[in-house]
């Protein structure tokens, strides 16, 4: 049996390509695991291990590119020992990884580690971006969930003492804790215990 795997590290990023290269190398599409918007440098994906899990002795587990596996040369290497333990083909798209062919050992040790060298680089570039942002004043955050108005408003309510946070909180369209955080801002001691008015 054929076990298909596919994955893509962001939310925006589709599978429609894997998928379809997948079916074309013969895995039916009941047998194919995706782990969506997850990265290949942490093994713990949930499509991973139901994957790994399926396969049996004699199976393929099947993907269209080593990084799509793994992004770290440890994990890829502990995946492709696991499933060769287990009697359990390792198929690269077209190729099948042979880890007793020292050609072919040398090549999926070559394909983990430019794997793992992207990651590296997509992080490198992401910390830069991220730093450069921040220089610029353009990194600042989430939105806010009250404007300045609005949070001052609550804490007049809140110090006028007529509603409990939860009624603020259903008021203002925000959780309890939103209000607490607001009333701390504004340097108000929280009410030592709250009841609803009469």
């Amino acid at each position: 049996m054929k076990i298909g795997y596919a994955r893509v590290s962001t939310a925006k990023q589709d599978l429609t390509a894997q998928l379809d290269a997948l079916r074309a190398l013969g895995v039916e599409e009941k047998n194919v695991h995706v782990d969506h918007g997850l990265t290949g440098t942490s093994r713990a994906r949930p499509g991973l291990e139901k994957a790994l899990a399926a396969v049996r002795e004699g199976d393929e587990l099947v993907v269209t590119k080593l990084d799509r596996l793994a992004r770290s040369i440890r994990d890829a290497r502990d995946i492709a020992d696991e499933l060769a333990d287990q009697g359990v083909t390792l198929r690269l798209g077209n190729s099948a990884y042979d880890p007793t062919d020292p050609m072919g050992k040398m090549m999926f040790n070559m394909l983990a580690t430019f794997a793992e060298f992207e990651a590296d680089l997509i992080r490198a570039r992401t910390r830069e971006g991220m730093a450069v942002a921040k220089a610029k004043g353009k990194l600042r955050g989430k939105k806010p969930k009250l404007s300045p108005t609005q949070e001052k408003h609550l804490v007049e309510l809140w110090q006028a003492g007529e509603h409990t946070s939860a009624e603020l909180a259903q008021e203002f369209g925000v959780a309890r804790s939103t209000v607490y955080r607001a009333v701390e801002r504004a340097g108000v001691s929280p009410r030592v215990k709250e009841s609803a008015p009469a």
